[in-house]
């Protein structure tokens, strides 16, 4: 999996508006009405996480979930952090049906 060029990075983040390309990493933030909903919501993204074998760097705080990615064989951003970045908007914001 090659790195991304910055300007294809920013290009791809134009479909992911909760996300921001910095230190090398994309990242977001994503507030829950409670801790129980985020901690469910992390536990679905981390089925995610196996299946795609790519894991986050994430924290949690009560009902806030931080989120950064970037492939570390890479040492950058590639089409599998931006994978990964799908999968976790299908979870924390579905479509409504």
């Amino acid at each position: 999996m090659s790195k991304l060029s910055e300007q294809d990075i920013e290009k791809k983040l134009l479909r992911f508006p909760d996300w921001e390309y910095y230190d090398n990493a994309i990242h977001a933030e994503f507030e829950f009405e409670n801790f129980k909903d985020c901690f469910s919501a992390m536990s679905r993204i981390a089925f995610e996480c196996e299946a795609l074998n790519h894991h986050p760097n994430w924290s949690n705080v009560y009902n806030v979930l931080t989120i950064s990615l970037s492939t570390h064989d890479a040492d950058g951003v590639t089409n599998k952090d931006f994978k990964l970045a799908e999968a976790i908007e299908a979870i924390v914001e579905p479509e409504d049906e």
